[in-house]
């Protein structure tokens, strides 16, 4: 069932505006107004993309608490990956053997596949080229700076570490 427009900008503006004000973490008049208003801009403009089925899903505490969580387990994740990145570049001794791996993957749903491999993207080292299906099995193709593990199953714990894990506590 598709939710009313009315529905997806307002649960959009609320998931905005709940980031705006966590991020900002500034409670003046002033502050507030112009995150209510930058949201509801957004939410205006973008719900249409992001809002597909329920609107309410991320309302859920559970979800929401466990995407909350993410932000930290990600944020972990970003740290060691930019160490080692930074220990490969001082360090020419450390081995550097690039290569595009395929790796299998257990998320589902399209949010939480674009969630994982934006992850994995973003944290240096990897960068996600392109998600496929094969019989109905998703699988990502990941270039990795150092591919030290030719098995798919186990390069994939390797990269994915638990953010596949979280991932699919949100969404399923």
């Amino acid at each position: 069932m598709k939710p009313s427009k009315f529905n997806s900008i307002l649960s959009t503006f609320i998931f905005c505006y709940l980031f705006w004000i966590i991020f900002t973490w500034t409670f003046t008049s002033q502050e507030l107004i112009t995150g209510a208003i930058v949201s509801l801009l957004v939410a205006i403009l973008t719900s249409r993309f992001f809002i597909h089925e329920d609107a309410n899903y991320l309302f859920n505490p559970a979800r929401f608490l466990n995407l909350v969580l993410y932000i930290f387990i990600f944020l972990m994740e970003l740290w060691k990956a930019n160490v080692d990145v930074a220990k490969r570049a001082l360090s020419p001794s450390l081995p550097v053997n690039p290569g595009i791996v395929k790796v299998p993957t257990e998320v589902k749903s399209e949010y939480g596949l674009s969630m994982l491999a934006n992850s994995i993207t973003l944290t240096p080292g990897t960068i996600t080229m392109e998600i496929t299906e094969e019989d109905n099995k998703n699988y990502y193709y990941i270039h990795w700076i150092d591919v030290s593990e030719k098995d798919r199953t186990k390069a994939g714990e390797a990269i994915k570490g638990t953010l596949e894990n979280w991932v699919r506590r949100i969404w399923k």
